[in-house]
């Protein structure tokens, strides 16, 4: 887990800017804040040009909190750049582009560890330049514009959002959320981020924005008990664990487990445990090089043919194959 120290998150204002863009990132943020036992060292600010009122596209004013020249006398951990569309003579979204402000963000680009772009903010990223050699991502329906406008980004429009070494590309307004979870998974590790992704009632998604962290958030069980056992089984799933052991951690007869599983979340302890295993092995083939079989290993599968028959069931696909897709490049 990383220094939790000082981080100056900076979200780039202008004329037109989608609101959403804007306010997510901040309300994710403000939310590590309270979810963690120490300080998580966010300072989130709202930079634009002068300090006037910017009205957004849903027409909503916001006030900056500072001036671009004063962001960029400092260090900047985290570059937020949102976008802003206009519709043509066929109502078709057509990214805005201002030059000036796409020379502002070079300028910040070049102050900050850690550069992000919200929904069609890439096309600013692209005519900054700092998009050239790397895969990115943006909405759907400007991604053939985005490719043909800037042909040395390689722009993929299906992942929900993309690393490529400190650039992160974010498919759209919503994903703005996703985006900053997986922010705040890297700095505070993935425990903080999905008490943020609880408070928010949405899925953890993973650093590949290729899957989601389903089995902690599917459903929100409405009882202490099967919420005591489901954290339980997170933090032992390496181990043995059946219903016999489960119901002597809740103070139960196996039936009554059971029946619990049941009604709280419409499953059998034994398939939750199997989804779970499942989920952390999606995990460890997304983020590491460990063999099939300690991936077995860790994730309580015992053997790989065990590990791989429930992988076919959950997944429709074999692990290696899994691997191959969705393995996450490891920053140098």
């Amino acid at each position: 887990m990383a220094d939790t120290g000082g981080r100056l998150i900076v979200v780039v204002l202008f004329e037109g800017v989608d609101l959403l863009d804007v306010t997510g990132p901040p309300e994710v943020f403000s939310l590590a804040l309270r979810e963690t036992d120490e300080a998580a060292g966010y300072e989130v600010v709202l930079a634009a040009r002068t300090l006037d009122p910017v009205t957004t596209g849903a027409g909503v004013r916001v006030l900056p909190d500072r001036t671009f020249a004063d962001v960029a006398a400092g260090a900047i951990d985290t570059l937020i750049v949102p976008g802003a569309v206009e519709l043509d003579a066929e109502r078709r979204a057509r990214p805005l582009v201002d030059p000036d402000l796409v020379d502002w963000v070079k300028v910040l680009a070049a102050r900050t560890h850690r550069i992000t772009s919200v929904c069609v903010g890439a096309h600013l990223l692209a005519a900054a330049g700092l998009l050239d050699g790397k895969r990115a991502t943006t909405h759907w329906s400007t991604a053939s514009q985005l490719a043909a406008d800037h042909p040395a980004v390689k722009v993929d429009a299906d992942p929900i959002f993309i690393r490529e070494d400190n650039v992160w590309t974010g498919a759209g307004i919503s994903a703005c959320l996703d985006l900053s979870l997986a922010l705040i998974a890297e700095d505070l590790g993935e425990a903080v981020a999905l008490r943020v992704a609880r408070q928010l009632v949405m899925y953890l998604k993973r650093p590949s924005g290729q899957s989601q962290f389903s089995v902690p958030l599917e459903q929100v069980s409405t009882t202490r008990r099967i919420e005591d056992l489901r954290h339980h089984i997170l933090r032992h799933v390496a181990e043995p664990l059946t219903v016999g052991d489960l119901a002597a951690y809740a103070h139960v007869s196996d039936r009554h487990l059971t029946r619990l599983f049941k009604t709280e979340l419409g499953t059998t302890p034994h398939a939750y445990i199997e989804s779970v295993r499942v989920e952390k092995a999606r995990h460890e083939l997304e983020s590491s090089d460990a063999t099939l079989e300690r991936v077995a290993s860790v994730c309580g599968f015992g053997t790989v043919d065990t590990l791989v028959r429930a992988f076919r069931r959950r997944v429709g696909t074999t692990p290696t194959e899994y691997r191959r897709r969705f393995r996450v490049p490891q920053t140098p």
